[in-house]
């Protein structure tokens, strides 16, 4: 699948101008946050907000789609994001903490988020993983993953992340 979000420019900016916002809507960023999986997501009235505000700029997904769970996933996770940068996820995952050869995120934890079973899975694992990153990643190139979940996208991510280099013994 495509993302939409590379597609379509104006949808691409909502999501944007959406999260940009979240620093003045302090609320709407602790419903998300409060959020332990994809259906509380749905469930509240932020998320309601921005998916109106996306189908707006061209979301084209019916009500009923399996697709908007992706979208709520990425809205869920997007309030958990602080600052936007162009890394990657799984390189901002990957960096190394200031003063320390380890990474933020280890290598057994990032395998267990490839390793997701479903999407609510991997949305709590990102949930988690998000506070310790060191490198700020792009929220679209985290749209995008999400969007189009599967096992292109956990290679990418496998090839993407900078795994440690194992020391003989």
């Amino acid at each position: 699948m495509n993302s939409d979000f590379r597609r379509n420019p104006g949808l691409r900016q909502a999501l944007h101008d959406w999260w940009n916002g979240l620093n003045d809507q302090r609320g709407d960023r602790a419903q998300l946050r409060r959020a332990h999986n994809i259906t509380a997501v749905v469930l509240t009235p932020a998320y309601q907000r921005v998916y109106r505000r996306l189908r707006a700029a061209g979301w084209r997904h019916a009500a009923d789609a399996p697709v908007n769970d992706r979208l709520a996933a990425i809205v869920g996770l997007l309030a958990h994001v602080e600052t936007h940068g162009d890394a990657s996820l799984p390189q901002a995952m990957s960096a190394r903490k200031p003063g320390d050869d380890r990474p933020a995120v280890s290598p057994l934890r990032f395998q267990r988020l490839l390793e997701s079973p479903d999407l609510d899975a991997l949305y709590s694992g990102l949930r988690r993983v998000l506070p310790l990153l060191q490198r700020p990643a792009s929220i679209v190139a985290l749209a995008d993953d999400l969007l189009c979940w599967g096992d292109d996208v956990k290679k990418t991510w496998a090839y993407d992340y900078e795994w440690p280099v194992q020391k003989a013994d």
